[in-house]
């Protein structure tokens, strides 16, 4: 699509999807798998830039969702889609269980109710816990733990990985990437809807709202009034991976009547988790830390695993959920209309994401003409490994003696290599940025946060995009 609509109309895609997010990316991955034209619309210069970047990166088994709602039904269906889909793409995974921690007697009166929801939720695999068996899993536990929920099938997993095979993979089906197409007003006719933007004009017969933070103020363009986001901020601490032996499982706290609270967790990095904080702000770009947030962590932190804090904080960073004014998934059509809002889509939506696109097909399906099966899709992608619990190219014999690239470490903190940054940004839906490199390598994401790397992955990185691999040959992506 040219970014000069004047010279020429562009093309009228069957489908336009807003918000190039885990959901967003989802979406567009299992529509792009029909005979169907796709566009996947991004505000920002890359997928997975807003809230699908900084979340707790937990693949949840939906135990406790509330029952009976699509967000359970979602997210159940989500757990085992993801799970597939990451062995078949590389993304990945821990299966390192997870145990609920009751600190006080209320806490532990709440456990037979919550292995009653998850099994209200088809999970159940729960099982209550006296407080030796907690200590047993969790040697570090600060004192005074009542008891605890185990959650067996509790995972961790990559989410950047996650948001990046699906754009790729929607990408090679065909799907359209538009990148830096942000969204701000809507013009419809009987046949087309026309999303005008700072890069031009989209032109779409369905548009399916997935723009996460932005989503109440897409569907107003649209004429409804249906729900608020309120950006929700989550600040966490993330620590050094000599940390890493003191937590082998989530440590989850009872969720109570004020939210889910503050959790403990290993990384798929090798680093420690704690957080997140709840805290409701009207800045929907707000991502800054803040003292109330540190001194909020290191309360809980004390009393949770008070050897962790002894450790090094690698890093610090917050991220915005998209709390809404609705105790559920809000997905609904609006045939006459042919438009399609995916609202409300919590921190669950990383599990849910593959789940939520199959709805919206159906949503689709029963909305319009049925849509047909495409017979030469190709088979997923393979992404690169950043994960460590398997083998990283800097330890692959093999793979360095076909490419010494592989065996030349850039960033030493996190040991990534020449080869990878270098594919990274030839890749399909390349690194166009440092930010997009860090989250495709790991890149200045260590210990020293780039300081003794910094200057050389950058002068890496502005020589492949000299090279194209970030640049004019993607020119028409973003």
């Amino acid at each position: 699509m040219t970014a000069t609509p004047h010279r020429r109309q562009p093309e009228v895609f069957d489908i336009a999807v807003i918000g190039g997010g885990i959901v967003g990316s989802a979406i567009a991955r299992e529509l792009s798998g029909y005979e169907v034209s796709v566009a996947l619309l991004e505000a920002r210069d890359d997928v997975g830039d807003g809230t699908s970047k900084a979340n707790t990166a937990i693949l949840h088994t939906g135990f406790d969702a509330k029952p009976g709602t699509l967000e359970s039904r979602l997210v159940a269906r989500g757990y085992h889609l993801l799970n597939a889909y990451a062995k078949a793409t590389g993304i990945p995974v821990e299966h390192t269980g997870a145990v609920l921690v009751a600190w006080n007697q209320e806490e532990l009166d709440a456990l037979p109710s919550l292995k009653e929801k998850a099994e209200a939720n088809g999970y159940e695999r729960c099982r209550i816990i006296g407080a030796d068996e907690v200590y047993q899993s969790l040697p570090a536990l600060g004192d005074g733990a009542l008891g605890g929920l185990t959650v067996p099938d509790e995972s961790i997993i990559c989410t950047w990985t996650t948001n990046l095979a699906l754009a790729t993979d929607a990408q090679q089906r065909g799907a359209k990437l538009l990148l830096q197409y942000a969204v701000t007003g809507v013009d419809q006719t009987d046949e087309v809807t026309t999303l005008h933007t700072a890069k031009g004009e989209v032109r779409a017969r369905w548009v399916i709202n997935a723009a996460g933070l932005g989503a109440d103020h897409i569907d107003r363009l649209f004429g409804h009034d249906r729900f608020t986001v309120t950006p929700r901020r989550g600040e966490l601490f993330v620590f050094d991976k000599l940390t890493r032996p003191m937590v082998n499982k989530i440590v989850l706290p009872v969720p109570s009547s004020r939210g889910k609270g503050v959790l403990i967790s290993p990384t798929i990095y090798g680093n420690v988790m704690l957080g997140p904080t709840a805290e409701d702000l009207t800045d929907r770009a707000d991502t800054a830390t803040s003292e109330d947030g540190y001194d909020f962590l290191l309360t809980k932190g004390e009393r949770l695993m008070p050897r962790l804090l002894s450790e090094e904080v690698t890093a610090s960073y917050a991220g915005l959920r998209a709390a809404i004014d609705h105790p559920d998934y809000l997905i609904e059509a609006t045939p006459e209309q042919r438009y399609l809002l995916v609202g409300g889509i919590r921190s669950t939506g990383l599990t849910a994401g593959i789940a939520i696109a199959e709805h919206v097909r159906h949503l689709l399906e029963e909305s319009g003409p049925p849509l047909r099966n495409r017979a030469d899709l190709p088979g997923p992608p393979r992404m690169p490994n950043i994960g460590e619990a398997t083998t990283r190219p800097y330890q692959d014999a093999e793979l360095i003696a076909s490419d010494p690239a592989y065996g030349s470490i850039v960033c030493f903190c996190e040991r990534v290599t020449e080869g990878e940054i270098r594919d990274a940004c030839h890749a399909s839906v390349p690194a166009r940025t440092l930010e997009g490199l860090r989250r495709r390598t790991r890149a200045m994401n260590g210990r020293c946060q780039g300081f003794f790397c910094g200057a050389a992955v950058a002068a890496l990185h502005t020589q492949h995009r000299a090279d194209d691999g970030c640049g004019s040959q993607h020119k028409d992506n973003g």
